[in-house]
């Protein structure tokens, strides 16, 4: 495995959606133009589903169309459906992102429809993806707990990851969704996916809720993963899944990884001076230590 480290930056959709403010379109714009100039290679834009269900993203075309496309960079955004997929195709999306649960009372509460039921709901997705010759990334929530059933046995989440593998979605992202997960019980979880889906083939997502999501991903880092999802400034949460704090943030992340002697091609004052920005836009402190850091340095 190499020792670059690519970053997904999900906080223009995952950090915003939880967001009780409604952010200003203009600000989401400069956000992901903010973090093109940061060395990020993958920056989640958007997301095309109902705005009944996330009114924050109900201009996802309208942010989509007006961003300052960087060359080198993706802009993954998510669909939840083929009416989605078609609505992220109108604006020039290159890549979408499906996603389902390993819990299946997760999945009930989230998109009122059981796991196998919400794969077959993208299946014509991935159909039309592949004739397109767009990138589909996969999303596999509550992969170490569920705010509902509690434990989440390790086969479902192989199963789930595995049937996203053979589909066709090139990358599958296994998400703490409520930020339970200890360092041993990620390492494992992952390992076991790993043994049914390339490595290579896998991204972790944790969210901060007990503190544990740095120790997490140093664990998955140690068992081969190269793939991390982060949100600037620690935003974000889940709207389905009480209690649920913030992901980890992307700042904290790159620190860590530059430590490490890893590789991500991201300038950290430039990214940090980005999470305070949105932080003040947000009314309230960066959730991220190192940006702290680096601001009282």
């Amino acid at each position: 495995m190499s020792d670059f480290v690519r970053i997904v930056e999900v906080g223009p959709r995952d950090g915003l959606q939880n967001e009780k403010a409604m952010v200003a379109t203009a600000d989401k714009i400069e956000l992901i133009d903010r973090l093109s100039q940061t060395g990020l290679r993958s920056i989640e834009a958007t997301s095309f589903v109902s705005p009944k269900w996330i009114p924050q993203l109900a201009d996802a075309a309208e942010v989509f169309s007006a961003i300052a496309r960087k060359p080198g960079v993706a802009y993954p955004v998510l669909v939840p459906n083929e009416q989605g997929y078609e609505r992220a195709r109108a604006v020039g999306a290159e890549e979408v992102a499906v996603f389902t649960a390993a819990s299946e009372a997760f999945n009930r509460r989230n998109t009122n429809a059981g796991i196998d039921e919400s794969i077959e709901r993208f299946r014509p997705v991935l159909a039309r993806a592949a004739a397109d010759g767009v990138k589909v990334r996969g999303y596999v929530s509550t992969v170490l707990g569920c705010p509902y059933q509690g434990e989440v046995p390790v086969t479902d989440v192989v199963r789930v990851a595995s049937r996203l593998h053979e589909l066709g979605c090139y990358e599958i992202s296994l998400g703490d969704t409520i930020g339970v997960g200890t360092p041993h019980k990620a390492r494992a979880m992952l390992e076991a996916v790993a043994a049914e889906v390339p490595m290579p083939a896998l991204a972790v997502h944790f969210h901060d809720t007990y503190g544990q999501a740095l120790a997490n991903i140093l664990a998955c880092l140690e068992a081969g993963v190269r793939v991390v999802d982060a949100a600037v400034s620690g935003t974000g949460g889940c709207p389905y899944a009480k209690g649920a704090s913030g992901n980890v943030a992307t700042e904290d992340v790159v620190y860590l990884l530059h430590g490490m002697g890893m590789q991500t091609g991201i300038d950290l004052p430039r990214l940090g001076e980005t999470g305070r920005w949105l932080a003040g836009l947000l009314g309230r402190e960066t959730g991220s230590k190192v940006a702290k850091a680096l601001a009282a340095a």
